[in-house]
């Protein structure tokens, strides 16, 4: 794991995106498109917004969700409403956006299908909870060793907390196997965290099934 910190989220954000953009271009220049996973939820949306008015060769840029929730895509939830609110816009509205729910009424095998052709990911970037979960692998979850399997299919549906929704999410092997990976964390209490998930199994803290080989930026807030 390579940890960089941050004198302020600002700067953070603002170094992030940038190094996005760079490996995004670097990508490219070896093949025909790259794929970018993301997250929900609020602390990359600041990274959403920079990358998103960033001249870069955005149509040949395919853009998933590394989770999502069993939500319309307008619900006030819906981590595809933010990422088209925050990063699908501007010159970045041209990128091929790869839905991480399968079509009403279809199987999840076409989901996989779908997914197939952007894997290995070329870049991955991921947030994580103050309890170490990253995407939507949660400790506890009845799902989760299944999930973090080397034979796990690469998205499963999954419970999340007690009143929340079901919820889609890519898979131990899919997030592993990212060519590049990013870990963007804000605060005392997720550093304290991420200390102790180094030093954990996968099934109590997720996020340590990418540490060994992920860049995680750090600022207190």
């Amino acid at each position: 794991m390579k940890l960089i910190e941050y004198p302020d989220a600002e700067a953070m954000m603002m170094q992030v995106a940038d190094r996005l953009a760079s490996e995004i271009t670097m990508g490219l220049s070896g093949h025909g498109h790259v794929s970018l996973a993301v997250p929900g939820g609020s602390t990359p949306g600041p990274v959403f917004d920079i990358l998103s008015g960033t001249d870069l060769a955005w149509d040949r840029v395919h853009v998933l969700l590394t989770d999502e929730r069993r939500v319309p895509p307008d619900h006030d939830r819906s981590n595809e409403r933010l990422l088209r609110e925050r990063l699908l816009r501007d010159r970045a509205a041209a990128a091929q956006f790869i839905r991480l729910v399968p079509d009403e009424g279809a199987a999840m095998d076409t989901l996989e299908a779908r997914i197939a052709p952007e894997l290995p990911l070329s870049i991955l970037l991921l947030g994580m909870g103050a309890d170490m979960h990253c995407a939507s692998l949660f400790p506890g979850a009845p799902q989760l060793a299944r999930a973090l399997a080397e034979d796990a299919p690469p998205v499963m549906e999954v419970d999340a907390a007690e009143g929340l929704e079901p919820r889609l999410t890519l898979t131990g092997p899919v997030l592993r196997g990212a060519m590049s990976t990013h870990v963007l964390i804000t605060g005392d209490d997720k550093r304290a965290a991420l200390e102790t998930a180094r030093r954990a199994d996968p099934m109590e803290a997720p996020i340590a099934t990418v540490l060994d080989r992920a860049t995680v930026h750090w600022a207190r807030e």
